[in-house]
């Protein structure tokens, strides 16, 4: 795969799959934003930083102009940025709703719209959208988390087909369980709300998977970037599991 100056967007790259999918693709070439509102560590210089949250579409609109401005093009997106929830709907805060919603539904739906045009006039894009293993299954104490995994599915599909004629195409990476600090947050709260060990929480992860083993997130950067790559030319509206057999059982 070859992405010599491919300029490329990814929300959510500081920390997890969103990092290692940045360092991935800088290594082969890409000229690669990272929007986020945690800002890199000064050791880490891969990729542009631009302060960007998701939850306000005026920071996406201005990130975009910044790029388009430097570059003159944007070529993939990778809409990566998200939270998690571990709760039942009636441990669900209204606040914590709207929060979800506001960065996992709104925010990838933003993400996504602002580029469009941009793609459009270049009759040609590629994008990517953060799924989940909860885009195809439900889990316990999720519901409102794999209401936001729904959603990114079904706007991946409807997405795809509208804009198929201008050669975009839209695609969703589906990830299990990965060694991200948003899973290692999830246990601890796991944890602590059923006070257990969190070393017994992991055990229990790895062997729930047919591989025995939870993800690493260079595992799920190389899905993206095949993904976002030309040598997927004609691949539009899929929903790609890479969950170590997670959904298949």
């Amino acid at each position: 795969m070859s992405f010599q100056n491919k300029v490329t967007i990814i929300t959510g790259a500081t920390t997890g799959i969103g990092k290692a999918t940045r360092e991935l693709l800088t290594g082969q070439g890409a000229i690669v934003y990272n929007l986020d509102v945690q800002k890199p560590g000064d050791d880490d210089r891969a990729g542009e930083f631009i302060y960007c949250d998701v939850r306000k579409k005026s920071d996406i609109v201005q990130a975009y102009q910044t790029v388009m401005n430097r570059e003159g093009k944007i070529d993939m997106l990778f809409a990566n940025a998200g939270i998690h929830l571990f709760a039942s709907m009636e441990q669900t805060s209204d606040e914590q709703l709207e929060d979800l919603i506001a960065i996992n539904i709104k925010g990838t739906f933003f993400t996504v719209r602002e580029v469009l045009p941009y793609m459009k006039a270049q009759r040609k894009g590629s994008i990517v959208l953060m799924g989940s293993d909860q885009t195809f299954v439900g889990k316990g104490s999720s519901s409102v988390y794999g209401m936001t995994k729904g959603a990114t599915g079904q706007l991946t599909k409807s997405t795809a087909i509208d804009y198929a004629p201008y050669n975009i195409r839209v695609n969703c990476v589906c990830p299990g369980t990965i060694d991200t600090p948003l899973l290692h947050k999830a246990v601890t709260h796991f944890a602590s709300v059923n006070a257990v060990e969190e070393a017994g929480v992991y055990e229990s992860l790895d062997t729930i998977q047919p591989l025995g083993r939870i993800g690493k997130p260079e595992e799920i950067a190389r899905v993206v970037a095949f993904l976002l790559s030309d040598e997927n030319s004609f691949m539009t509206g899929s929903l790609v599991s890479s969950d170590g057999g997670y959904v298949c059982q």
